[in-house]
């Protein structure tokens, strides 16, 4: 299910979304850690054309606009289908806060807006239209799908779709739209932001399990069990802290700054193993937010990043 506002009790993104509590607004700090730390290895990479936060800005309004799009997509297709009830934290259907027209005109307004920040940014970008557009139109697709059309989320693909759209994919695209090129490398900094988004939504589709199978929803925590879940979110939560502890010994002293939310990560992780695991999505999402930041901060600050030359 997905992730969104740090409350996440079933929010968040449609490309990692939780179900929309509300139609969600600060869950799409992930994409917006996404492209700040793809535009920084951006400013920092050698032989760029100067940086421009212009461009940034719109790439920002962009993402945020087609991923709250898909949360709104999520929230609509959850109730047509049935999942949602007067029992699920996303009510906005159930309660009558919206129409179901009003929530299809927010969602097609939220596209558009994404539509036209996109052509903003691609106006300014150095990169080729033709290259933005197939990235862009791709994770628009994707945002849709995530409830719409194919539905990956109801039939165990939402996983995949988030670690790819909101990893890979995502900091490439930020990337292009600065330099104007193709750095395969960068992928490398969307390990640590993807892995916490899936390790939200799995903490999510885990606690719902159970009223997902009534419901006739297949995701992977149902496949794997309880048992196997588990293993999978400390995976999801530690390794990006592995990742830093090398990056501290190797490349820059900067990177030991998200291993200050490790101890937090611990407590999580440790309440996740009991059978208690109702605040396990929120409380996953608000340690991330504070990785993200501190992520950035570090990024920043390095005088070297790994595989990426200061400029």
């Amino acid at each position: 299910m997905p992730v969104e506002q740090i409350q996440t009790t079933k929010e968040e993104i449609p490309n990692g979304n939780l179900h929309t509590g509300n139609i969600k607004t600060s869950g799409k700090s992930k994409s917006v850690f996404m492209k700040l730390s793809s535009s920084t290895i951006a400013y920092k990479y050698p032989g760029s054309t100067d940086f421009n936060y212009i461009t940034l800005i719109f790439t920002i309004l962009t993402v945020v606009s087609v991923h709250g799009a898909g949360n709104v997509v999520n929230t609509y297709f959850d109730y047509v289908k049935g999942i949602d009830n007067r029992k699920s934290d996303d009510r906005i259907l159930v309660d009558h806060i919206l129409t179901k027209d009003e929530v299809v005109s927010l969602g097609a307004s939220l596209y558009l807006c994404g539509c036209i920040g996109f052509i903003l940014m691609a106006a300014l970008s150095p990169a080729k239209m033709e290259h933005l557009a197939l990235v862009y139109f791709g994770g628009l697709s994707s945002s849709f799908l995530y409830t719409g059309g194919i539905g990956f989320k109801y039939i165990a693909l939402g996983d995949v779709l988030i670690l790819i759209i909101f990893g890979p994919i995502s900091v490439l695209f930020a990337f292009m739209v600065q330099t104007g090129r193709v750095e395969w490398a960068t992928m490398y900094y969307a390990i640590p932001l993807a892995l916490n988004t899936e390790a939200i939504l799995h903490s999510n589709n885990t606690r719902d399990s159970e009223s997902d199978k009534k419901v006739g929803i297949v995701t992977l925590a149902i496949i794997i069990g309880h048992t196997a879940s588990h293993i999978l979110y400390a995976f999801l939560l530690f390794t990006p802290y592995i990742m830093f502890m090398v990056a501290t010994l190797k490349y820059s002293k900067w990177f030991v700054l998200p291993l200050v939310t490790l101890p937090g990560a611990f407590k999580i992780e440790k309440q996740f193993r009991s059978s208690d695991i109702q605040a396990i999505p929120k409380k996953t999402a608000k340690l991330n937010l504070f990785f993200g930041v501190l992520y950035v901060f570090a990024c920043s600050m390095a005088p070297n990043l790994p595989f990426i030359m200061q400029r």
